[in-house]
C-alpha cells in the first residue's frame, strides 16, 4: 500500500550504528535482506557518506545522518517527489525543534537542499529499488543535518544549527524529523496529495524571480525562479522569457559565489 504514513516515528523501528558505510547504502542493503520498513537507520559517523550523482558527503561526528526505508505502490516516477516530501519535513522539524538565534530564513532550494539564509544547512538523497513480483517500489530517504559542525570541504557556503543557537543531538533531531516525515509522507499519500505537498514547499523556498543557474545534459541555463509544475518539476524562465522545465540538474543561487571562487554555489547532497 501507499504510506499513508510511515510508522516510523517509534524508536522502536530505529537502528542506530555507531559508523557505517552510508546509511542509505545500509538501508538499501537491510531492504535487499528481507527488512520490512518503515524503518530509521541512524549513525553517528559515515566512512562514505554520498549526495547526488555519487558526491562525497563528508560526515563529521555531533551532525544528523539518517535514511528511512519504507515502500509505496505509487508509480516509481513519483519517486522524485519524495525530495521535495523530505525538504518541506526538514524545514517544519528543525522548526518545531526551537527558533534560530538569526534573522537569517530557513528555506529550500530545489531539489534537494535545506538552507539558512544562503548557507547550505543540510541536504536530501532519495534512492529506490522496484519490488520483484509487486507494483510500487522500495524507497530510501536520506537525510543530512549539519547540526554541531559545518563541514569544510563542501567549497561552498555551509553552516550548522548550532551556529544559529539551536543545540539539537542527533537523537533529538531525528525525534523531530521522524515525526514531520510521517505526517508529510500521509499528506503525500503516494503522490495522491502531492498537490498539497508542493505548496507547502513552495512555501519554504526562494522567491518567484530568484535567479538562479541550472547545468543540465545540455549545458548551463541561466534564468529566474518561475515554480514548480503539477509533478515537482523546477520552472525557470531563461533571459529571453522562455519557461523551461528541469526533472534533474544542479542548481546554483547565482547571487552566492563559491568560497574562494565568483562562481555560483553548486549544489549537492
Amino acid at each position: 500500500m501507499s504510506p499513508t504514513g510511515t510508522g516510523a516515528s517509534d524508536p522502536d523501528r530505529w537502528v542506530h550504528l555507531a559508523e557505517i558505510d552510508s546509511t542509505n547504502g545500509e538501508a538499501m542493503r537491510l531492504a535487499l535482506s528481507g527488512a520490512a520498513g518503515p524503518l530509521w537507520v541512524f549513525a553517528d559517523k559515515q566512512t562514505s557518506g554520498r549526495g547526488r550523482s555519487g558526491r562525497l558527503w563528508v560526515s563529521p561526528p555531533g551532525n544528523l545522518y539518517a535514511s528511512l526505508l519504507t515502500s509505496t505502490d505509487a508509480p516509481v516516477a513519483k519517486a522524485g517527489q519524495l525530495s521535495l516530501v523530505a525538504g518541506v519535513a526538514t524545514i517544519d522539524a528543525i522548526r518545531k525543534a526551537g527558533p534560530l538565534a538569526s534573522g537569517d530564513r530557513l528555506r529550500l532550494k530545489w531539489p534537494n537542499d535545506v538552507l539558512v539564509g544562503a548557507a547550505k544547512v543540510g541536504g536530501i538523497l532519495v534512492e529506490s529499488s522496484l519490488r520483484a513480483h509487486e507494483k510500487g517500489f522500495v524507497v530510501v530517504i536520506g537525510i543530512g543535518l549539519n547540526l554541531a559542525s559545518t563541514p569544510l570541504e563542501l567549497g561552498h557556503a555551509a553552516t550548522c544549527l548550532a551556529a544559529h543557537g539551536l543545540a539539537l543531538s542527533p537523537r533529538e533531531a531525528l525525534c523531530f524529523l521522524s515525526q514531520e516525515m510521517d505526517a508529510w509522507l500521509k499528506t503525500w499519500n503516494g503522490g495522491d496529495g502531492f498537490a498539497a505537498v508542493r505548496e507547502a514547499w513552495l512555501e519554504r523556498a526562494g522567491p518567484v524571480g530568484e535567479p538562479l543557474r541550472v547545468l543540465a545534459n545540455k549545458g548551463p541555463v541561466e534564468g529566474r525562479f518561475v515554480g514548480l509544475d503539477a509533478e515537482g518539476a523546477l520552472m525557470i524562465a531563461d533571459r529571453e522569457g522562455r519557461e523551461q522545465q528541469f526533472t534533474y540538474g544542479d542548481v546554483s543561487l547565482t547571487s552566492v559565489p563559491r568560497i574562494g571562487e565568483t562562481q555560483e554555489e553548486d549544489e549537492r547532497l
